[in-house]
């Protein structure tokens, strides 16, 4: 189950994941996503608390790197909350914000309010440890092909 967080508005959109995520969970927060995009105009930030996520299915990783895509220019900052080991939840997340290509950190639940502040303002505090999952550069930022110069 997916839910809004209250905090959401302007350009920041939080939810919070409980259970075991599928298919028609990213679905409904999608479109809700999708709103707050037309909205605002220009990129958000979104924070997902996956602190109360207990797996997802196939269909549901499948729906999340679609919505992904289609928004690359349309989400600037993720901000990933949880308890869990941030390289194991860079690693879950790593094809699906390489593809969107935003700057995402990750946050433990007790620096919940830090993320919120990162993903509204794209401000860093200073003292708030900043954990890099995904620089947002770009998978093929350096990438020339080989055969370019043929």
């Amino acid at each position: 189950m997916i839910e809004k967080l209250k905090e959401s508005h302007g350009p920041a959109f939080g939810f919070k994941v409980s259970g075991k995520l599928t298919a028609d969970d990213i679905a409904g927060i999608s479109q809700q996503i999708d709103f707050a995009i037309a909205e605002h105009k220009k990129p958000i930030g979104v924070l997902a608390d996956l602190s109360g996520m207990h797996g997802a299915t196939w269909g549901a990783r499948w729906e999340e790197m679609r919505f992904l895509q289609r928004h690359t220019d349309h989400i600037a900052r993720i901000a990933v909350v949880s308890d869990d080991k941030w390289e194991e939840i860079a690693e879950m997340t790593a094809v699906s914000t390489a593809a969107l290509q935003a700057e995402t950190l990750y946050f433990q639940s007790s620096e919940i309010r830090h993320a919120w502040r990162w993903v509204k303002m794209a401000h860093r505090d200073e003292g708030m440890p900043v954990r890099i999952m995904y620089p947002g550069k770009g998978l093929f930022q350096n990438y020339t092909p080989e055969y370019m110069g043929i």
